[in-house]
């Protein structure tokens, strides 16, 4: 008899992967390859400035090759308070942030730190479905809060939704999937809210480098009892291009981080240390580059933007497009996974649908699709349109 943990069984399956299912043993030709939209991840490695330094830390710094502190190394720790700190005007303190593997992973640890079987969280749906899939593993119950056609979730909805067992709302601006930007008022409101019923705001940036406004995009850390009711989490993974070396982030009160070391200490000893001196030379070094890698996203989002109408003539509506993200709404009378992967075989564009971002059954997530831009050019993006526009059903 096999044994298997009945939540863990429960939970669905990594979406990205059973999408890559729908294109295996398939042969795409040279004249219309196979366009991968599915996954929010650049392709390119980091830039060469910066794998010159890694190669260096590797060959000249013996600690890399070692166990690191479980919160990550200090001076990266003190270089992205720093950084928060020249962002937000705030004042942030090296104690308040933890290096973690990944942003993932500071998700799942803030999580921990927070809610325990039968507790309650409040997710806005369409929702990322990694944090959906952590809270189904651990036996925290998943709260939907619909959002508005702007993409965008409303506080009096939320504070319906509160029960003595709720103990988190998490946000996720720029969001994933959706692309929508959240005004910081909307945050503040959110904060306000959780403060007054005594629950957290976990706020998911990992995408804040590629907000289309510059500045801060939220006043948050101005307010120097933050830590009272927020835990931000961001990501190195997408800036610097270091998805494969996990690099992400808690900021949160020296508190809760006392509970956080424990859940790292168990499940990763320490995050990876050449990615951590990765993503410190890259605090240091690639303000600018940073600079011109979300002008490239930002152009990106706008080309899709701009050639979208043909699109809309027949149907498609575009529901949200920001950072990595479009969300689109389709026009077919048929659920957005078998669209999907209508899509692989008519057109060879490979997305995700709606119904991997939504409760089962949401009416909405049967009649979405969400596209991942961050590696395809607007030429590509161009393309993919086009593809689109030639579905028949």
């Amino acid at each position: 008899m096999t044994l298997l943990n009945p939540l863990l069984s429960a939970t669905s399956r990594p979406p990205v992967m059973e999408a890559r299912r729908w294109v295996e043993g398939r042969d795409f030709p040279a004249d219309r390859p196979l366009i991968n939209v599915s996954q929010a991840a650049p392709v390119d490695p980091p830039p060469d400035m910066m794998r010159r330094a890694m190669a260096d830390a590797v060959l000249q710094q013996d600690e890399v090759h070692l166990y690191g502190p479980v919160m990550g190394l200090p001076p990266l720790r003190a270089a992205l308070s720093d950084n928060i700190d020249r962002l937000y005007g705030a004042q942030i303190a090296a104690e308040n942030v933890a290096i973690t593997a990944g942003c993932n992973q500071a998700f799942c640890a803030a999580i921990a730190s927070l809610a325990a079987p039968g507790d309650e969280v409040i997710l806005p749906a369409p929702w990322y479905f990694n944090h959906k899939m952590w809270l189904d593993m651990g036996g925290v119950r998943t709260v939907p809060l619909a959002v508005g056609p702007d993409m965008l979730p409303d506080p009096d909805a939320a504070r319906a939704l509160i029960t003595p067992r709720t103990r988190a709302i998490v946000l996720v601006t720029p969001n994933n999937p959706t692309g929508a930007e959240y005004p910081p008022a909307l945050i503040a409101a959110f904060r306000d809210l959780a403060r007054v019923r005594g629950i957290a705001l976990v706020l998911d940036e990992t995408y804040r480098d590629f907000h289309s406004k510059p500045g801060a995009p939220h006043d948050l850390f101005t307010d120097p009892d933050w830590a009272d009711t927020v835990i931000h989490l961001y990501s190195f993974s997408k800036s610097y291009r270091l998805t494969g070396h996990r690099v992400g982030a808690v900021v949160a009160s020296p508190a809760r981080l006392v509970d956080v070391e424990k859940f790292l200490d168990t499940v990763t000893i320490c995050p990876a240390q050449l990615g951590q001196h990765a993503a410190l030379w890259g605090l240091r070094n690639l303000d600018d580059w940073l600079a011109g890698e979300r002008i490239e996203v930002l152009a990106r989002a706008q080309a899709l933007r701009d050639g979208f109408a043909p699109l809309a003539r027949q149907g498609w509506h575009l529901l949200g497009c920001g950072a990595y993200f479009a969300y689109l709404e389709h026009p077919f009378d048929m659920p957005s996974d078998r669209v999907a992967q209508m899509l692989v075989e008519q057109a060879a564009v490979l997305a995700l649908p709606g119904t991997m971002f939504t409760p089962q059954g949401d009416a909405g997530g049967h009649q979405q699709l969400r596209m991942a831009f961050a590696n395809v050019d607007a030429t590509g993006i161009a393309t993919v349109l086009s593809r689109l526009g030639g579905i028949a059903v």
